[in-house]
C-alpha cells in the first residue's frame, strides 16, 4: 500500500508538472521556431527579388555563362539546396544545387523574372528556390537553451521537495493506520491508531477509533439478531421446505403447505422425490453431486422440476436449496430451500421460444426454426437409415406485386399461398418461410423422392389459380429446387444450400418450374463464383480492356468509327469470353463498374487512335446496360471527353431494346441528357425484338445496327430465306432512312454480304470481313502500316 500510494502522488505530481511545463515549452518552441522561419522567408524574399532583376538581361539575351553565375552564387547560400531558372519559351532550362544531399523536409519559393523593354515589362521566364527548412529544435538560441536547463533544475527542486513532504505528513500516519487495520483482521479485537494532529491525518485517525467502538457495538447486535432468524421460517411467505440427509422432508412453511395442498404432519417424513414426476425424479436424485465444495463451506443448488400437488395437479417450480451445515466427513447434515411456481414463466418461455422460430406472418418456421428442424429431421433419418426431401420454393415475380401494388397486397399473397401450400403437407413434413418470398419445404417419411415430386406438380397447380391481392386479381409462377438426403448431401446446411442452388438454375433456365440437383448445378455455381471473383481481380487489377472492331463505310470503304468491345485479359486464363462475364456481372451488379472502367479505356483509346492521319474524326460506340443509366452518368461522360479533348459527336451510346423495354423515366431524362451533351444514340440488334420500330419514334436514335442475323441471313441457300431477309433489311433501311437514322450492318463475314448490303443501301458495315475486334495497339500497326505503304506507292 506504502508504494502503490507514494507511486500514485508522484504520477499526480509528474502529471501536474507536465501538464504545466509540457505547454510553456511547446510555446517557446513553436516562437522561436516562426520567428526563424520568418527570418529565413524574409532572406530569401530578398535574394530572389534581387537575382530575378539580375537575370532580366541574361534570360532575354539567353547568356547561359551569366545564368549560371547568378544561379552559382544563389547556391552558396547555406539554406540553399537548387535553383532552377526556366525561360518563358521553354529555350533554357538551368539547374544549380549546392552539392550536399537534400532531405525530405524542403520547400521551394518560384518567382517570376520580368525584363523591361521597349513593350515595358516583360515576363522572361521564372526562377525557383529549393531551400531546407529550419527545425523546430535547431531554431532555439544557446540563451533559450539555458533558461530551458534553469527551468527544468527548478522543478526537479520542487519535485524532490513534494516527494520528502509527502513521506513525512502522509505516509508515516497511514502506514499507522495500516497496522491498526492488519493487527484487527489478524487477532479479530478491535485496535486503534495512535496519532494525534490537528490535520486531516489526525481527524482520519479519530474517525477510524470511532469506527471501531461502532463496530464492535454493532457486531453484538448482530448476534442477538441472529438469535431470531430461527422465528422467520415458519412465518416467510414463501414455500420454504427443510430436507433431511436422505432427503425426507423434516419441515414446511405456512406458505408451503397452502400452495401445494397437503397436510403438515402427513407429509413430514415423506420422500420429497416421490412427489416430483418421474421424467424429473432423476435430475433431482443427481442434484447432491455438485452440492458441497469440499473444503467444508456450504453449498448452493438451482433446479427446475414438475411437481405434483395433492389435488394431482402439476406446477413447474423452480427450487433453490442451501446446506445450512455439514457434519464433521463434510456430508450435507440438513438443509433449506425455496421452492417458486414458475408454471407461467415456462408457458411464456415456451411461446417466446416460438415466436422465435416462427415467421410472424405466415405462421411457419423462419429461418432459424428451419435450420433446427433439419439438423433434427437429419439425425432422425441417420439413425432409422431413411431419406429426405429439401424444396427451395421462390416466387416468381412477387416483388412486382410489392412494388406496384404495396407490401400489404404481397403480405395477402403470401398467406395466400401458403394456405394452400399446408394443404399439400403431412404431420411428418414442415414448412418454413426463409425471408421474403422464399420458402423451404423439408420431407419425410416413405418414398421420399416419388413425393417430392409430386408435391413439386402439386404446387406448381397452386399458380393455376389467380390469387387476392387486396382487390387485384394476380397470378404468379414459382421456381423450385430439389435436393435429396444423403444423395445429394452430407450435412443440414449442404442440403439446404444445394437445393438453393437447383432453384436458382431452374430461375436462368427460364422460372416456373422444378429443377432437381445435378452435380453440374455445383460445376455451373463455381464456374459463376469463378467468374465474380475474376471481376473483381480485374477491376483492382486493371485487366479489362476495350477492344476496338472497325466500322467501315460500305460507300468507299473509309474507316468512320469503332465499336468498343469489353474484354478481360487474366494474366492466367488470357481473353475470357465477355458473354459469361457480361451475364454474372448483370446480376450480382458489377456491371456499372465494368462499364465505367470499358469507357474510361474507350475514350482513351479513341484519343491515341485520333493521332493518326484519316482517324481524326473516327467515332467510338460504346455498349451500355440497362444498370448504368444513373443520374451522374452524362456528367461522367462530359467530364471523361474533356479530359481527353474528344468532342461529343465522336461517342456513339449503344443501347438494345432491354434498355427501353419498360420506358423508364430514369433512363429516357438520362439519354435525353447525353444527347443534348452532344452524344450520338445507337439502337443495337435491331429488329430482333418485338417493338423495335416505336423506339425509333419515343427515344432519340441516331444509329441503327442491323442484327448479324439479318446479315448472314441475306445470302441463305433457301432462296425464300434470302428473300425474305433482303426484304427486311430493305425496310429497315428505309425506315431508319426515312427517320434521319444512319444504318449500320454487323456480323459482316464475306464480299457477297458486303456488295448486297451496299446495294440495299445500307450505309456502313462492321464484321469480320474487315476486321475482328483487337487491341488498340493492333489497330496501331495497322494504320502505320497502311500510311508507309501509301506513301511508298506515292514516292514511286
Amino acid at each position: 500500500m506504502t508504494h502503490s500510494v507514494e507511486s500514485r502522488f508522484i504520477a499526480i505530481v509528474s502529471g501536474a508538472l507536465l501538464a504545466l511545463v509540457a505547454p510553456l515549452f511547446s510555446i517557446l518552441l513553436m516562437l522561436s521556431y516562426h520567428e526563424s522561419v520568418a527570418n529565413q522567408k524574409d532572406r530569401l524574399e530578398i535574394l530572389l527579388v534581387a537575382n530575378s532583376q539580375a537575370l532580366g538581361r541574361p534570360l532575354w539575351d539567353l547568356d547561359d555563362d551569366s545564368i549560371n553565375q547568378i544561379t552559382g552564387t544563389l547556391v552558396t547560400d547555406p539554406a540553399v539546396y537548387m535553383v532552377k531558372v526556366r525561360d518563358t519559351f521553354g529555350h533554357l532550362d538551368i539547374t544549380q544545387t549546392a552539392g550536399w544531399n537534400m532531405s525530405d523536409d524542403t520547400s521551394s519559393i518560384t518567382r517570376d523574372i520580368t525584363y523591361k523593354n521597349l513593350d515595358g515589362d516583360t515576363k522572361v521566364g521564372s526562377i525557383t528556390v529549393f531551400f531546407q527548412n529550419v527545425g523546430l529544435f535547431t531554431s532555439l538560441s544557446n540563451i533559450e537553451l539555458a533558461f530551458i536547463s534553469i527551468f527544468i533544475l527548478a522543478i526537479l527542486t520542487i519535485f524532490a521537495a513534494a516527494i520528502i513532504g509527502n513521506r513525512l505528513m502522509i505516509m508515516k500516519p497511514l502506514l499507522r493506520l495500516t497496522a491498526a487495520i492488519e493487527a484487527t483482521r489478524r487477532l479479530g479485537s478491535r485496535h486503534h491508531v495512535d496519532w494525534r494532529s490537528t490535520d486531516e491525518m489526525g481527524r482520519l485517525a479519530k474517525s477510524f477509533n470511532e469506527m471501531q467502538i461502532q463496530l464492535d457495538r454493532e457486531e453484538q447486535e448482530i448476534k442477538k439478531a441472529h438469535r431470531r432468524t430461527t422465528e422467520i421460517y415458519n412465518h416467510t411467505p414463501a414455500m420454504l421446505f427443510s430436507l433431511d440427509p436422505a432427503d425426507r422432508i423434516a419441515a414446511v412453511s405456512d406458505y408451503w403447505v397452502e400452495a401445494t395442498g397437503y397436510n403438515r404432519d402427513d407429509i413430514l417424513g415423506h420422500g420429497f422425490a416421490d412427489l416430483i414426476t418421474p421424467e424429473d425424479r432423476a435430475r433431482f436424485v443427481l442434484r447432491k453431486h455438485n452440492e458441497a465444495t469440499g473444503d467444508g463451506v456450504a453449498g448452493t443448488s438451482d433446479l427446475t422440476v414438475r411437481f405434483q400437488c395433492s389435488d394431482g395437479r402439476l406446477m413447474d417450480v423452480l427450487i433453490a436449496e442451501k446446506s445450512l451445515s455439514l457434519d464433521d466427513a463434510h456430508h450435507r447434515s440438513e438443509g433449506l430451500s425455496v421452492m417458486t411456481d414458475v408454471t407461467e414463466l415456462r408457458r411464456s418461455e415456451q411461446r417466446n421460444r416460438m415466436q422465435a422460430i416462427s415467421d410472424h406472418l405466415t405462421g411457419l418456421f423462419n429461418r432459424q426454426g428451419f435450420e433446427a428442424i433439419l439438423d433434427e429431421k437429419i439425425l432422425e433419418a441417420d439413425e432409422n437409415r431413411t431419406e429426405l426431401a429439401c424444396l427451395f420454393i421462390d416466387l416468381d415475380r412477387f416483388k412486382i406485386i410489392n412494388d406496384n401494388l404495396g407490401h400489404a397486397a404481397g403480405d395477402a399473397v403470401l398467406k395466400t399461398f401458403v394456405e394452400r401450400l399446408k394443404g399439400l403437407l403431412t404431420p411428418l413434413d414442415s414448412a418454413s418461410r426463409l425471408g421474403g418470398d422464399e420458402f423451404a419445404i423439408l420431407l419425410a417419411g416413405p418414398k421420399t423422392e416419388s413425393r417430392a415430386t409430386e408435391i413439386c406438380d402439386e404446387i406448381c397447380a397452386i399458380f393455376d389459380k389467380p390469387f387476392d391481392a387486396v382487390g387485384h386479381s394476380v397470378r404468379l409462377s414459382a421456381s423450385i429446387g430439389l435436393a435429396l438426403y444423403p444423395t445429394h448431401a452430407k450435412t443440414a446446411s449442404e442440403l439446404l444450400q444445394n437445393s438453393d442452388l437447383a432453384m436458382y438454375s431452374r430461375k436462368r433456365a427460364g422460372k416456373n418450374g422444378a429443377q432437381m440437383f445435378d452435380p453440374a448445378i455445383m460445376n455451373e455455381a463455381r464456374e459463376r463464383a469463378e467468374i465474380e471473383q475474376d471481376i473483381e481481380h480485374a477491376l483492382e487489377g486493371n485487366w479489362l480492356e476495350a477492344h476496338f472492331q472497325p466500322i467501315l463505310n460500305l460507300t468507299n470503304g473509309e474507316t468512320v468509327g469503332f465499336e468498343a468491345l469489353m474484354r478481360l485479359n487474366h494474366p492466367r486464363k488470357g481473353i475470357l469470353s465477355p458473354a459469361a462475364i457480361i451475364s454474372v456481372a448483370e446480376e450480382n451488379g458489377t456491371i456499372q463498374r465494368i462499364g465505367n472502367a470499358i469507357l474510361d479505356h474507350a475514350i482513351r483509346n479513341l484519343a491515341t487512335l485520333s493521332e493518326l492521319s484519316g482517324l481524326e474524326n473516327a467515332y467510338v460506340a460504346v455498349n451500355f446496360s440497362a444498370l448504368q443509366f444513373e443520374p451522374g452518368l452524362p456528367t461522367r461522360i462530359a467530364g471523361l471527353l474533356y479530359r481527353h479533348g474528344i468532342v461529343p459527336s465522336r461517342l456513339v451510346v449503344e443501347i438494345t431494346e432491354a434498355v427501353l423495354m419498360h420506358d423508364d423515366p430514369q433512363i429516357r431524362a438520362v439519354l435525353s441528357a447525353i444527347r443534348q451533351l452532344g452524344c450520338r444514340i445507337a439502337l443495337d440488334d435491331f429488329g430482333t425484338g418485338y417493338s423495335s420500330l416505336s423506339y425509333l419514334n419515343r427515344f432519340p436514335i441516331d444509329i441503327v445496327k442491323i442484327d448479324q442475323s439479318f446479315t448472314r441471313s441475306i445470302c441463305d441457300e433457301v432462296a425464300e430465306i434470302s428473300h425474305r431477309s433482303r426484304m427486311l433489311v430493305e425496310g429497315i433501311s428505309a425506315i431508319s432512312h426515312k427517320m434521319n437514322c444512319i444504318v449500320i450492318a454487323e456480323g459482316i463475314e464475306t464480299r457477297e454480304q458486303e456488295a448486297m448490303l451496299k446495294d440495299i443501301g445500307v450505309d456502313c458495315g462492321q464484321g469480320y470481313l474487315f476486321a475482328k475486334p483487337q487491341p488498340i495497339s493492333a489497330h496501331i500497326a495497322i494504320f502505320e502500316q497502311h500510311s508507309d505503304q501509301t506513301i511508298a506507292k506515292v514516292g514511286t
